[in-house]
């Protein structure tokens, strides 16, 4: 697994459905390396420590082959053009990846870097700040459809982070897969789309 960017944000006020609402959802990448604590990285906030952050949930991983996904359904949804990028950092994610995805990650896995160690906690809930950060109020139902969710990650052992380093995964005791449990909890009358 190769970290493609590192990012970060400040929780900041945002006009969300009408209402201002303090969020950190928008994240941007960071040059260099990037400190790792038990609570996150650092440079970083979560809003809402009720639903992100915390120990359990201190960085957000997201795979970078789930972008293509995104990019064409906020085109279908007219809120994009076909050919607009995703920046690294839009769903929140503490780090962009590339090399695995939620159906490769199980609960316990360890995440082994040059400087640091991360370990598989849960799947991300999405909210209605995904949405708005998305652009359309469907996003939310779509990603727990695709089971895109990507992983909330516990820091085992504190350091740096930064973009272009490798990871290697040590697998845990492979008891509940990351994507499995996210759609377990999601789908609707056994049925699911986009697996």
């Amino acid at each position: 697994m190769k970290i493609l960017s590192v990012n970060t944000a400040r929780a900041a006020k945002r006009l969300i459905q009408g209402r201002p609402v303090s969020t950190a959802i928008g994240k941007q990448p960071v040059e260099g390396p990037v400190g790792v604590f038990a609570l996150g990285l650092e440079g970083d906030e979560q809003a809402d420590q009720s639903v992100h952050g915390g120990q359990s949930k201190a960085v957000y991983l997201y795979p970078v082959q789930h972008l293509a996904f995104w990019q064409t359904v906020r085109a279908q949804a007219g809120v994009a053009a076909a050919d607009a990028p995703i920046a690294p950092g839009l769903f929140g994610e503490n780090l962009t990846v590339d090399g695995i995805d939620e159906a490769q990650l199980w609960i316990g896995d360890m995440l082994r870097g040059p400087g640091c160690t991360l370990v598989v906690s849960e799947p991300r809930n999405p909210c209605y700040k995904f949405n708005a950060v998305m652009g359309f109020p469907q996003a939310s139902s779509l990603m727990n459809q695709s089971g895109y969710c990507g992983a909330y990650l516990a820091v085992l052992h504190p350091g740096l982070v930064q973009a272009g380093e490798e990871f290697t995964l040590e697998p845990g005791p492979r008891e509940v897969n990351l994507r499995e449990l996210f759609l377990a909890k999601h789908q609707r009358g056994g049925r699911r789309s986009f697996t």
